[in-house]
């Protein structure tokens, strides 16, 4: 029974899967570090380029072509090889390819930045669904939503990061130095973190399904037989089941909303209210502030009103911050708007990550699915602002959101909590 359906005192968290938690949650952390010191530099990089809004669109596009070619895989590869040696590849992964784009924006080499943000965009993509995967697994193992939590880790993550970006915009640091030493430390807390992983299903027992994120712990002794990993056949098959697509949409809304704030509010703030690079850059902390704050109060409100009933509220909140943002004329009432953006859209994606995770024996093919469907946002959503900011600003541009928020609303319903003997592989055409 779900901790929606009951209020039944929790399980003891064993001690292994309190640490594991603790240990995705500094993955998270430096997740979110990477993530906003890249968004907090790109002023710096359009400076350094000499990039027109359309043609940032067009790059920016890049690093989500590499995210979204890299995703599908990720389901067979976190089963295969285990979501730990896979945070470690692809952090990795991430800086050379991000790395590499930074010292070829100082060198004024166009392509070359592409070809270092399609690699670090396949690095970030990898490495996000396995981190997501290893926190469904040690939610499963806890016996209680912990999922926003996780990803309030990552928002804290990356206050830090667009804290420290405003700092080294300020201070003159260039791109490279400050881009390289943050991402280096990022594999570094990676490598150390995952040794304290819960085993995911090439090298463990996969534990019977629970009803959903906050369920009582699933018996070990319901443990089946080990998995050497899926096959193309199980991974494709999570794209036929009508309710994972309808989650990645939700996920897919939410990720929209997130990536448009982390690559346009700086800009937005430096272009249309005529101020400094060290204030897109306070901009963007705020919104990422009210994210984590949110994330945090989340579990909360998760187990007083439900899944479907947050994401709707969520929903609602982001819709009028983006209107506010676009549409109030001064920058203190914009900036306001940032954060009732950031509040609505902070627990989507946590929230799509444990309902794809309701089963166990096969959240890792629909954390994939579910991922690859949000990570189109990325693939979508720059080149589209960016093209209608040419036109007309990057405020208005930004009103576009509000057709994808809107349609997760009307599908949020598919969140629900599976029940708990439920086949949940329904699939298109049954």
């Amino acid at each position: 029974m779900s901790t929606e359906q009951s209020r039944e005192r929790p399980t003891p968290a064993p001690p292994h899967a309190v640490r594991a938690a603790w240990a995705v949650s500094a993955v998270f952390v430096v997740a979110g570090i990477g993530t906003a010191t890249w968004a907090s530099r790109i002023p710096a990089v359009q400076a350094g380029l000499g990039f027109s809004e359309g043609e940032m669109g067009v790059l920016l596009l890049t690093g989500a072509v590499g995210s979204m070619l890299a995703l599908p895989l990720s389901g067979m590869i976190s089963s295969r090889i285990g979501a730990a040696a896979t945070c470690v590849t692809f952090a990795a992964l991430h800086l050379v390819g991000y790395g590499g784009a930074a010292l070829a924006v100082v060198a004024d080499q166009p392509m070359a930045v592409r070809l270092g943000l399609f690699v670090g965009g396949m690095g970030i993509g990898v490495w996000d669904a396995a981190m997501n995967l290893e926190g469904a697994v040690v939610e499963q193992r806890l016996g209680r939503s912990v999922m926003p939590r996780f990803h309030a880790a990552f928002s804290l993550g990356t206050v830090a990061g667009a804290g420290l970006g405003a700092l080294a915009a300020h201070a003159g640091v260039s791109l490279p130095v400050h881009l390289i030493a943050v991402l280096a430390f990022d594999v570094a807390v990676v490598a150390v973190s995952v040794r304290f992983f819960e085993p995911t299903p090439h090298d463990a027992p996969e534990v019977a399904p629970a009803s959903g994120a906050g369920d009582t712990a699933a018996d070990p002794g319901t443990a089946v037989e080990p998995r050497r990993g899926h096959s193309w056949r199980e991974a494709l098959s999570a794209w036929r089941e009508s309710r994972t697509l309808l989650i990645g949409l939700v996920v897919l809304a939410a990720a929209l909303t997130e990536g448009a704030a982390n690559d346009w509010v700086a800009l937005a703030v430096v272009e249309d209210f005529g101020a400094g690079e060290a204030a897109g850059a306070v901009a963007l902390a705020v919104f990422l502030c009210a994210m984590t704050l949110t994330r945090l109060a989340g579990t909360g409100l998760i187990d007083r009103l439900g899944r479907v009933v947050v994401l709707r509220a969520s929903g609602a909140a982001a819709l009028g911050g983006v209107l506010m943002f676009a549409l109030v004329p001064s920058l203190w009432g914009a900036v306001a708007g940032v954060a009732l953006w950031g509040a609505g859209a902070a627990l989507g994606f946590p929230l799509g990550m444990s309902a794809a995770s309701d089963d166990p024996r096969r959240a890792a093919v629909r954390v994939s699915a579910v991922s690859t469907i949000g990570y189109s946002a990325f693939f979508v959503g720059p080149a589209l602002i960016g093209f209608l900011a040419q036109h007309v600003g990057y405020r208005d541009a930004l009103l576009v959101l509000a057709l994808p928020v809107a349609v997760g609303l009307l599908v949020a319903g598919a969140a629900r909590p599976l029940p708990a003997a439920a086949d949940p592989a329904r699939t298109l055409g049954e």
